[in-house]
């Protein structure tokens, strides 16, 4: 890690961008990040994946991003709290005070479009004719609704794993990830196949309701089976490998399982807005539910990824406080995040990093998107999983490729 100044923003904006006659207002908190030496250089911003996490800390050391001194060389990097996150008027328990009505009408306000409005705020603030932005997962998303309303402050783009599915519906978007996680599932076994056993056992053990964490939850099938988000990432197959090697009558295999399932109590705006990412216009309706393919109703074995389950509002103790929450945004009537022409029209230079096996972001809607943004060089690449970011490679691979130092 370099040597390095880092400088606290936080300011207000509207909580609605949409009415000017909307009086309430939330913080947004951003983190600059700065070599001693890099006071001149040009910012680049920083989105989170998600939805619903907050940007990483540069100096903890096990959330210090791997690709931050790569940045640094080139940009001062702006680490945005999307709202409703870290120290951006952060959603909480607490707010289920406010009543199902008043929280879901806040939480509308929770998406990618409101996103690029309060970083405009942020750049405006900080000065800053323009920008690049660095698009992880959820944020590349973000970057893509950024484009299409407000390309003109962008200079360069860099998407990894995050090139999101452009006028598809998320029913589109959720059955094709279930073809990768699929893929994803028989892979492992193949390398691996006692653990096909290992799963069935635990799948018998949640079905009698004797699954039990630490945290109370009587862990259900369709909880167990997303422990397949864990092979997204390059070393999750590894996390896996280890759980289910395990024996599960003992502490250390209760513990570590529920660190391993996602969709947790700590932001549970993950769980509650997840399916909005994906919803370029429309209602979820807990799409990821109702397209599940019939070969993984038949065989529990198939591991799944991030495809939330309604039920888990009854299920897992953290999140079944936010279940009227849940079941209101599922049937709420989403605007559009994207506008063909704008995006095709935006002029947007760049990279991105799309990932083949990718379970999350599947690469054939990616390519589609990319077909969009034409001065947005695509590398293809099965070398990393969704989490390729955490390599110190890929960064500097994008910049390469933005600056035309290589081909793909």
């Amino acid at each position: 890690m370099q040597d390095l100044t880092v400088d606290d923003h936080t300011i207000a904006v509207p909580l609605d961008w949409t009415d000017p006659a909307d009086a309430r207002t939330i913080d947004v908190h951003a983190t600059v990040v700065t070599r001693v030496d890099g006071e001149r250089l040009p910012y680049l911003l920083f989105l989170q994946g998600g939805p619903g996490f907050e940007a990483p800390t540069p100096f903890h050391a096990s959330t210090s991003p791997s690709w931050l001194d790569a940045a640094l060389e080139k940009y001062r990097v702006v680490m945005l709290d999307q709202r409703g996150t870290g120290r951006s008027t952060p959603i909480t328990d607490d707010d289920l005070t406010l009543g199902t009505d008043a929280l879901v009408e806040r939480l509308i306000h929770h998406r990618a479009d409101s996103i690029v409005r309060d970083a405009e705020a942020i750049r405006e603030h900080l000065g800053a004719p323009k920008w690049s932005s660095l698009g992880q997962s959820f944020g590349g998303f973000t970057t893509l609704s950024y484009l299409s309303t407000a390309a003109e402050s962008l200079d360069k783009v860099f998407f990894t794993g995050g090139l999101s599915a452009v006028g598809r519906t998320p029913d589109e978007a959720y059955a094709l990830t279930y073809d990768k996680v699929r893929a994803a599932s028989e892979r492992y076994y193949r390398r691996f196949p006692e653990h096909r056993d290992a799963v069935r056992r635990l799948v018998d053990l949640a079905a009698s309701g004797s699954l039990e964490l630490p945290t109370g939850e009587v862990v259900s099938v369709s909880r167990l089976r997303s422990l397949g988000s864990l092979l997204g990432s390059d070393d999750g197959w590894q996390s896996l490998w280890s759980l289910l090697d395990e024996n599960p009558n003992t502490n250390a295999f209760r513990y570590d399982l529920a660190d391993a399932l996602p969709f947790g109590g700590r932001n549970p705006l993950y769980y509650v807005v997840h399916e909005s990412c994906y919803a370029d216009g429309g209602v979820t309706d807990w799409a990821a539910e109702r397209v599940e393919p019939d070969d993984f109703r038949a065989d529990p074995t198939l591991l799944t990824g991030e495809h939330v389950r309604r039920e888990w509002a009854d299920t897992v103790p953290a999140l079944r406080p936010w279940k009227d929450v849940a079941e209101a945004l599922a049937v709420h009537e989403w605007p559009r995040l994207y506008d063909v022409d704008a995006l095709r029209g935006s002029g947007a230079e760049g990279a991105a990093a799309v990932y083949y096996n990718d379970i999350y972001v599947p690469v054939e809607y990616s390519m589609e998107t990319a077909s969009l943004l034409p001065s947005v060089t695509p590398w293809v690449t099965s070398q990393f999983e969704h989490s390729g970011l955490r390599s110190a490679s890929v960064l500097p691979r994008l910049f390469d490729l933005a600056d035309h130092k290589v081909v793909r």
